[in-house]
């Protein structure tokens, strides 16, 4: 059986990305082979097809962190022919070939039933960026956060992760408000939910004090660096920051002082290896409470494999906003 992937292989001190024909033969190790129809695009892809990302640990490689489609072969009794599946996270798509293949296989551990409410397509519209994003609302609601208690501000609010959390948290009632450099989103933003747009640089500026006002109840926070840092001056006493990504950077300037004098909470949000029973947990949830409204309209946009290489360059230049889905069925 043939089947169209793209390709990342090592060319002298760089890299190559091809989108070539191949064989069953080509297929890695694993007990579950599937009809790939959906894939997405996360910012860990772009990286993948970055000569500087560093994220693929072995080549070549077949990258993208997400796949759902229909099981065509299982040696694992949990899969059946025909099953609808969804894959995130883990080895996929850096060091074991991912979801930007009409085929895929993967080990059984790895792969999850779709979750009811959801169709494949639906599935890769959310992803991981989108699970992340449920992960950072529930590690929230576990720290106490309730829609009474003010605003939650997500940081880098038209990403992946930012526009799909602006979407569930206003779902769930809660009052929203996100931080952009795109000046041309606020329209966008708006119709996810967000009553009150800020600026990159609001969000990201230096400051000698060790803590600020007390403005955001809590803070949905794929950006890190100097964002993080504000968001620690300025959450609420006992509030949380669901921190997940560093797309403004890796250090964090700040202080103790927020932490031992107003409670904050700095929450780790990890989707790559999260637990399966927690995995399932939160996309049963995907399915339903926390699934966006108008999520393939308002917030998914759509390309083939052949477009998957502009997209993921865009990506690590914060051109693209909401969710972009990579088409691979007929």
């Amino acid at each position: 059986m043939g089947y169209r992937a793209i390709v990342v292989d090592k060319q002298g001190d760089g890299i190559a990305v091809a989108t070539r024909e191949l064989s069953e033969a080509d297929l890695p190790a694993g007990e579950v082979t599937i009809k790939v129809e959906w894939s997405s695009i996360n910012y860990k892809d772009g990286l993948a097809l970055s000569p500087t990302g560093r994220v693929i640990r072995s080549y070549p490689m077949v990258p993208g962190v997400d796949l759902a489609g229909t099981v065509l072969e299982s040696a694992d009794g949990r899969f059946a022919k025909g099953d609808k599946v969804v894959v995130t996270g883990y080895d996929v798509g850096v060091a074991h070939p991912g979801g930007f293949a009409e085929l895929a296989r993967i080990p059984a551990d790895w792969v999850m039933p779709l979750p009811a409410g959801l169709t494949t397509k639906e599935a890769m519209a959310l992803g991981t960026a989108g699970f992340t994003a449920a992960l950072s609302v529930e590690a929230l609601e576990h720290n106490g956060l309730r829609p009474d208690q003010g605003t939650v501000l997500v940081t880098g609010s038209t990403g992946g992760v930012g526009s799909t959390a602006v979407n569930m948290l206003a779902q769930l009632g809660y009052t929203v408000a996100g931080s952009t450099g795109k000046a041309s989103e606020h329209d966008f933003l708006r119709a996810l939910g967000a009553t009150e747009i800020l600026t990159r640089e609001e969000v990201s500026a230096e400051s000698n004090r060790p803590m600020e006002g007390e403005r955001w109840a809590a803070a949905v926070d794929p950006v890190g660096g100097a964002t993080t840092a504000y968001l620690i001056r300025s959450v609420k006493y006992g509030g949380g920051i669901a921190l997940s990504g560093l797309t403004g950077g890796t250090a964090v300037p700040t202080t103790v002082f927020p932490f031992i004098l107003r409670g904050v909470n700095l929450l780790g949000i990890d989707s790559v290896f999260c637990p399966l029973p927690k995995r399932q947990r939160v996309w049963a949830r995907m399915g339903k409470d926390l699934k966006p409204k108008g999520l393939i309209e308002s917030i998914a946009v759509e390309t083939d494999l052949d477009g998957v290489a502009t997209v993921c360059a865009e990506i690590l230049q914060g051109k693209v906003k909401g969710r972009t889905l990579v088409r691979l069925g007929s």
